[in-house]
């Protein structure tokens, strides 16, 4: 009998998929999930909600440091969140596939469909644009966070939106991912786990934990 693990294709090396199943199995009714599920994009965002720099170089900066795909438009494109809140859906016994996921694209419409990195890359001007726009007009004590959220046997959504600097979402910093768990037993009160969601050495600790599990049940 074959057992696998795959706690980091979530939350990278927090307890994510574990509280899951141990509530789900309890019976637990989980009747939302909601949060930032990238770590990549969790600091795209708080750097670039805090004014200063160019949306590309804030990109590039992410990049250089690990945090995102090799071509960092698959984490931009949604897909990375799309496919990381499919996997929690599942957990929760929805029935579900990744064309039920409603993902807001943060690339520009017009840039979508160029083909190479090296391409996108030449085009920065136009994103940098973009996304000043989009910051012109963010409110004061507003931050943009790029969220996952489900409703139990309802919608899943990917979208970016805004909330306050001074909430749970609004308060992360670096590469942190927060996930938000509303269960019928905790009410309005979320069971919230925190920390850092990107990057080799956190992401293979993950695995090695999982490694051990795998290991001792041989």
């Amino acid at each position: 009998m074959s057992t696998y693990y795959y706690e980091t294709n979530v939350g990278a090396g927090l307890p994510l998929i574990d509280t899951l199943k141990l509530l789900h199995l309890s019976g637990e009714n989980i009747k939302r999930i909601r949060g930032v599920f990238s770590g990549s994009l969790s600091y795209i965002f708080n750097q670039f909600s805090e004014g200063g720099k160019a949306f590309s170089k804030v990109l590039l900066e992410a990049k250089n440091k690990g945090l995102t795909e090799p071509d960092p438009r698959e984490d931009l494109s949604g897909n990375d969140v799309a496919r990381k809140l499919l996997i929690l859906a599942r957990e929760i016994g929805m029935n579900c596939e990744i064309k039920d996921v409603e993902v807001e694209n943060l690339i520009p419409g017009a840039l979508q469909n160029i083909g190479s990195w090296s391409d996108f890359k030449k085009k920065t001007d136009a994103v940098d644009e973009y996304y000043a726009r989009r910051l012109g007009s963010l409110p004061e004590g507003k931050v943009f966070r790029y969220i996952g959220q489900l409703e139990k046997d309802g919608p899943l959504k990917v979208r970016l939106l805004t909330t306050d600097k001074t909430s749970p979402l609004g308060n992360l910093s670096g590469s942190d991912s927060l996930f938000e768990i509303y269960t019928e037993a905790y009410g309005e009160h979320p069971i919230i786990i925190q920390g850092a969601g990107a990057g080799a050495a956190v992401t293979a600790r993950g695995v090695y934990a999982d490694l051990l599990r795998v290991g001792s049940r041989l």
